[in-house]
């Protein structure tokens, strides 16, 4: 069977399927805006409903945000909004409880020592190593240069 270029290209171009791009990037863009969103205006809940200082306000935002994330996730609705919105829900705090949440879930039914404990942080771990390393890199820079200014 003798398939010209032209025809295979053809061919090639009907059984692929379109490019989303466009459309992915819209989801991720506004889902990711709305879970900043719904974090800026639990700062302001706590700050100016119950009288929070802003520092504490932020600390309860990213407690309240961990929580619903780790419900969400517990509940299989978060993979469902990961599904639709793609990079819109790897907002920082967000996406990392659901790392650490979504693998302790999977492997619970091995125990607590050796599924839960050690399977928790399979994703979320390197996240924490590599950020703790730049973090002491970081400020290792930081004070050489205060030093020598």
């Amino acid at each position: 069977m003798n398939i010209t270029q032209k025809k295979y290209q053809k061919m090639v171009d009907k059984a692929s399927p379109s490019s989303t791009s466009l459309k992915n990037c819209l989801n991720a863009f506004w889902v990711g805006g709305l879970i900043c969103t719904i974090g800026q205006g639990l700062t302001d809940l706590y700050q100016y409903q119950l009288g929070m200082e802003l520092k504490d306000a932020r600390c309860f935002t990213s407690i309240t945000l961990v929580l619903i994330s780790a419900v969400l996730t517990s509940l299989s609705l978060y993979d469902n909004i990961a599904k639709f919105a793609g990079a819109g829900t790897l907002v920082p705090i967000t996406g990392f409880a659901n790392s650490v949440v979504a693998p302790a879930i999977e492997f619970k039914s091995e125990g607590f020592v050796t599924g839960l404990g050690a399977k928790m942080f399979i994703i979320a771990g390197p996240v924490i190593v590599y950020g703790t390393v730049s973090s002491m890199i970081y400020g290792l820079i930081l004070c050489t240069v205060r030093t020598f200014l």
